[in-house]
């Protein structure tokens, strides 16, 4: 997992040095979905499972992370039945937060019928850094249970 995790962090890296900052492939739907998960704030969501409270970066997405996920993925999780990819309309919302205890970026997957929409922000106005299914959060997500490495299917 150490392993892992290391070559996410460098591909992350790498794609900020050569290719500039961000991926902003649909700032549209990433304006609509930061919008959508402040209505009602996400931070009412349910927490993920693991998440209960703030744990240290597993990733890339900062030092300490929250996560978030919405009643539809919430019910899957509830159910307990075996599943084998999450159901349309699933959102995951990361805080990233620095070791000082500043908000660093919000990362948000919503699963589509396309796969799953990536949109990530760093400066909380809506406007994403990232967004649609760039490399850097494709690359790394694809070893998870269906593209979500912090916690596995119930």
């Amino acid at each position: 997992m150490a392993s892992h995790v290391r070559s996410c962090a460098l591909m992350a890296i790498g794609c900020l040095f050569f290719m500039g900052c961000g991926d902003n492939q649909q700032p549209a739907e990433a304006r609509a979905l930061w919008d959508q998960i402040h209505s009602p704030d996400y931070r009412t969501f349910p927490r993920a499972p693991g998440y209960e409270t703030r744990r240290n970066a597993e990733s890339p997405h900062s030092d300490k992370v929250d996560i978030y996920i919405n009643d539809i993925m919430n019910d899957a999780i509830q159910a307990g039945e075996t599943i084998t990819e999450w159901p349309l309309g699933s959102l995951v919302v990361k805080d990233g937060w620095k070791d000082n205890g500043d908000l660093e970026l919000v990362a948000v997957m919503e699963k589509r019928e396309n796969g799953w929409f990536y949109a990530e922000y760093f400066d909380f106005d809506g406007e994403a850094d990232y967004s649609g299914q760039p490399d850097v959060c494709t690359g790394c997500h694809k070893s998870g249970a269906d593209y979500i490495r912090a916690f596995g299917f119930p």
